[in-house]
């Protein structure tokens, strides 16, 4: 497993919800909390790591050391949106990327943690920020598509470096075509979709 970084095509797709959660999933998910703190983030979404589920880990330490502050939410629902706040965000899949983004200042949360009971949060700071750009990711957005003109002229080098670092690593082979891509998110949802 390891994080995907920008224009990869599962990126850009909308997760589906899952409809069962197994062993193989909870290993899964131990997986992604490894990979999110070796990587020194707050959180991460299943597409992240090219999988085609509705599902995102996070913690709000980003420090191993403090478990007991991991939360799980699978097929995530965003409501009662309130405020609004502007802050600087990156991604995993951006690395070394930052700009100011706006968002809702609170945000309630609902979905179902891996023992499938239901979960609902009242949301805002930090932990507001996460969830919302976490859910973003599963609907296929990411912080820079909500970035106004101004900043996202700022970034524009920085996006075509990744734009030419994934044509590069995909002539070398390391990244597999848009067909098996998709053909391999396919086979993935079939299992648990």
């Amino acid at each position: 497993m390891r994080v995907i970084h920008y224009p990869h095509p599962t990126l850009q797709r909308v997760s589906k919800p899952l409809r069962r959660v197994d062993a193989d999933l909870r290993k899964l998910v131990g997986e992604m909390f490894d990979l999110m703190y070796q990587n020194k983030g707050i959180g991460l979404a299943a597409n992240q790591v090219d999988l085609p589920y509705r599902l995102f880990v996070v913690n709000e330490s980003g420090s191993p050391k403090e478990r007991d502050r991991e939360m799980v939410f699978i097929n995530p629902v965003l409501s009662k949106p309130k405020g609004s706040d502007e802050a600087e965000e990156g991604c995993l899949s951006l690395p070394g990327l930052y700009a100011p983004v706006r968002r809702p200042a609170s945000i309630r949360i609902s979905g179902y943690n891996l023992s499938g009971e239901e979960v609902t949060i009242d949301a805002e700071g930090l932990l507001a920020r996460i969830v919302q750009h976490e859910n973003d990711h599963l609907d296929g957005v990411m912080f820079v598509d909500r970035l106004s003109q101004t900043a996202l002229l700022d970034i524009k080098d920085k996006l075509e470096e990744f734009r030419s670092e994934f044509l590069s690593r995909r002539d070398l082979g390391e990244i597999p075509a848009d067909a098996k891509i998709f053909a391999t998110l396919a086979e993935l949802e079939k299992l648990r979709c």
